[in-house]
């Protein structure tokens, strides 16, 4: 069999509601979810064995290998599946690390649809349903790569038709660990913010497939990333981030992503996107920046 290739591209949180804990300490969440056009790149050669190697130019900041998601998926979707058709996977790291883009996990979510391929597993084959929310709560959304409206732990998706939004990405090559900043809300193990009837009366509703860019930032504007404000407490560069972003022309809408330290801007035009995104290159070397498309 030929060598497979799957793209693992950034996850961006639009807005990321958090709406309680629950008793095992996973907190609940309400989330719109896109991805973005630059990604990891995963190659898998076929064979009895199972290797990885990582490379690219955020290959020193992913970790020890051992501890590399795609090996976790790996050997998570091996043990649900005997004889399971493994082999050499080739990880080249694009994204930064530990950024709030889900880079491992979308790195993980490729390693599944790798596996999916080279067995001829169907994406919704009932043992990758069960081993993508194992590994961690992003992998789900991150196998189906597209937008969705993502609840409780990860395993609620409701996909989206989002139109393409013209943005720019901005890291401070800052790592945040995300488990500091769910630390910092200081959510007691159990603790809801809202009931159960409030969830559903306060559930977003968002644009119906086909509705313009100007209906999804109106809606957009409405939510918020809960997460920010104890991120920035943590990294208090996140506020810089935030606030360069919102110095660049036509500008429509600035937010943390995830668990941050990645923010976004929103634009009016590509071209707006493309000149902030030279801009904020030229007045800050030292940080990652990407300007391109969210959908």
């Amino acid at each position: 069999m030929p060598t497979l290739v799957e793209l693992a591209p950034a996850k961006v949180n639009l807005t990321l509601a958090v709406l309680g804990r629950r008793a095992d300490g996973y907190h609940l969440l309400d989330s719109l979810v896109v991805f973005a056009g630059i990604a990891d790149r995963l190659t898998l050669a076929p064979g009895p064995a199972l290797s990885l190697k990582v490379g690219g130019a955020t290959a020193e900041q992913a970790g020890p290998l051992d501890d590399n998601l795609v090996l976790k998926a790996v050997r998570a979707l091996a043990a649900e599946t005997p004889g399971l058709k493994l082999g050499r996977f080739t990880l080249e790291k694009h994204l930064p690390v530990a950024a709030g883009l889900g880079g491992g996990s979308s790195d993980a979510a490729a390693a599944l649809r790798l596996l999916a391929r080279a067995n001829r597993l169907a994406r919704n084959n009932p043992k990758l349903i069960k081993v993508a929310p194992s590994i961690g709560a992003d992998v789900p959304v991150c196998v189906a790569s597209r937008a969705c409206d993502m609840t409780g732990v990860g395993e609620g998706l409701l996909p989206l038709d989002l139109p393409e939004m013209p943005a720019v990405l901005v890291n401070p090559r800052v790592p945040v660990a995300t488990k500091d900043v769910f630390n910092a809300l200081g959510l007691r193990h159990g603790e809801l913010l809202i009931g159960a009837t409030d969830v559903v009366m306060q559930a977003p509703s968002w644009p119906a497939a086909g509705r313009v860019v100007d209906d999804w930032i109106a809606a957009l504007r409405r939510g918020t990333n809960d997460l920010e404000a104890p991120a920035a407490r943590i990294e208090p560069v996140i506020s810089d981030v935030l606030s360069a972003l919102r110095t660049t022309g036509n500008v429509r809408l600035v937010r943390m992503s995830g668990s941050g330290a990645t923010c976004f801007a929103i634009y009016a035009t590509d071209a707006d996107a493309q000149a902030a995104g030279e801009r904020l290159r030229a007045l800050h070397p030292g940080w990652w920046v990407h300007a391109g498309t969210l959908s």
